[in-house]
């Protein structure tokens, strides 16, 4: 069984092929699917992605012609898939449902300490030998309000980090978390949340619902000097309102690891290109946001876990088993 995964990182790659060993050869490309890209997957059955792949019904009719059955997506969400034309084409759909919440609420606490201590305006200072501290001073979170936009595992994990240096925790979410309540979190309506917290992160899938939970009026409803932190999805924020606000001098900064338009930029180099985006290119001019490059995963256990669970999908497949990770199912 030859299996072809596209969108592979460098340091992805061996953690593949050493769990793979023994069960299925894979062939690694670090190109991303696309319309463009899916004719090279003729005559593979089965297709691995990664979270920015293009599988909208166009890339997925080029599959399925192809003589793919199967797609192994590597990541947890799947609003890039276009889930009826792949049972319409019966294609076999899996994601990862589960990986260390760990790896993503860590790195969203890094992004909120980096931001409110000034952390990469200082490194480059210090960089060019300039030790001043004009404008890196930052704010005790001991005692400040947390706002926790979707409070599932990702959610919880940042919460306890938040209770540990002494945090008032707020949660929003369609079901609350008993264990955060146990931390003493409170539930709000999400109104009351953005305009109390000192500290918002976002913890929720992206789907029709939540496209840009956090809009214009969302934006306008938090104070001037909260911290924003988005380490999920970047549609849950209407970006163009944000860098509005910003423009106007409101917040404290921005922490972001996702953008809503980062398909074909993220984990590519485009340092010698222009980049056409404005809003991207405006963003990253303010000295008091943080874009990192949907990295919050990307720790070494939690992609051992993503590999580990992509291989049980596919052999779950080539079984004719089903489980809680098929968004559709094999076709009989």
């Amino acid at each position: 069984m030859e299996i072809l995964a596209f969108g592979v990182q460098a340091d992805e790659r061996p953690l593949i092929e050493e769990a793979f060993a023994g069960h299925a050869a894979v062939h690694s490309l670090e190109v991303f699917l696309s319309e463009d890209t899916a004719p090279i997957a003729a005559g593979h059955e089965i297709v691995s992605t990664s979270v920015n792949a293009d599988l909208g019904a166009g890339v997925l009719e080029i599959l399925a012609a192809g003589g793919t059955r199967m797609v192994a997506q590597r990541s947890t969400g799947f609003n890039n898939i276009d889930l009826a034309a792949a049972e319409r084409l019966g294609l076999t759909v899996a994601r990862v449902s589960y990986y260390s919440p760990y790896a993503v609420a860590e790195f969203a606490w890094t992004l909120a300490m980096a931001v409110n201590r000034r952390i990469v305006r200082a490194a480059t200072r210090t960089r060019d030998f300039d030790f001043r501290l004009d404008g890196l001073m930052g704010r005790d979170l001991h005692g400040r309000t947390a706002g926790i936009l979707g409070t599932g595992k990702i959610g919880e994990a940042f919460a306890r980090i938040a209770h540990g240096f002494g945090m008032r925790l707020l949660g929003w979410d369609v079901a609350e978390n008993p264990a955060c309540r146990e931390l003493g979190m409170t539930y709000v309506p999400k109104d009351d949340l953005l305009a109390a917290a000192d500290l918002v992160t976002l913890h929720v899938p992206l789907m029709p619902e939540t496209q840009h939970l956090i809009d214009a009026r969302a934006l306008k409803a938090m104070r001037d000097d909260a911290i924003l932190v988005n380490s999920s999805r970047g549609g849950l924020i209407d970006t163009a309102a944000l860098v509005e606000e910003l423009r106007a001098g409101r917040f404290t900064g921005a922490g972001l690891d996702v953008y809503e338009a980062e398909a074909g930029l993220f984990f590519l180099d485009k340092s010698l290109e222009a980049i056409a985006d404005d809003t991207l290119a405006r963003l990253v001019t303010f000295p008091n946001v943080l874009v990192s490059s949907h990295q919050a995963y990307y720790t070494e256990d939690a992609v051992r876990q993503i590999v580990d669970a992509t291989l049980a999908n596919v052999l779950d497949y080539r079984a004719g088993r089903r489980s809680e990770n098929v968004l559709v199912p094999r076709a009989t």
